[in-house]
């Protein structure tokens, strides 16, 4: 399944890839999805290039029950940003890639980050998300689009928030 999101930030890119490269807002980003336990790690810097990894416990309350039974009560998300390093207006590449522990179940996604004007920019993801269980993956794929879909809406909340409290 293609899945497609924007997230726009109230601040350039060079600041926005600062943050995303800063564990304490990983740890954030992740704690507003509610799981049961996070850790995460950042490799690298906003200098450069890093790598952000996260791997979240996440609770299968509102899984629906056909998709419940591959992966039980709770799941375990891993999470992989790759960024290279920033150009001089800050725009960076980069890939995601997010794996479910114990379900065939994985998003691999091309990020952009650029400016948008002064002061803004936009986060882009352009992915597939692809469950491979025969017969019913096309069902898995659905059941867990909105799960992703609100995590990238948690992400741009929290980014915006992260981001207004750092302004000078």
């Amino acid at each position: 399944m293609r899945l497609t999101a924007e997230i726009s930030y109230p601040a350039g890119a060079a600041a926005v890839g600062r943050m995303l490269a800063e564990t304490s807002f990983v740890d954030a980003r992740d704690a507003a999805t509610h799981p049961v336990s996070h850790r995460s790690e950042v490799e690298g810097s906003a200098d450069g290039a890093f790598t952000v990894r996260s791997t979240r416990t996440m609770p299968t309350d509102d899984v629906p029950s056909a998709a419940r039974r591959f992966v039980g009560e709770t799941l375990e998300l891993r999470q992989t940003d790759t960024w290279s390093a920033p150009a001089a207006d800050g725009a960076r590449d980069g890939t995601m890639t997010i794996e479910v522990g114990g379900a065939p179940v994985v998003l691999r996604a091309e990020l952009r980050l650029r400016p948008d004007g002064e002061g803004a920019c936009t986060e882009t993801m352009d992915g597939d998300l692809r469950a491979s269980v025969p017969l019913v993956g096309g069902a898995l794929e659905r059941a867990a689009e909105p799960a992703v879909r609100a995590a990238i809406r948690s992400e741009e909340r929290v980014g915006r928030a992260w981001l207004a409290d750092r302004r000078p």
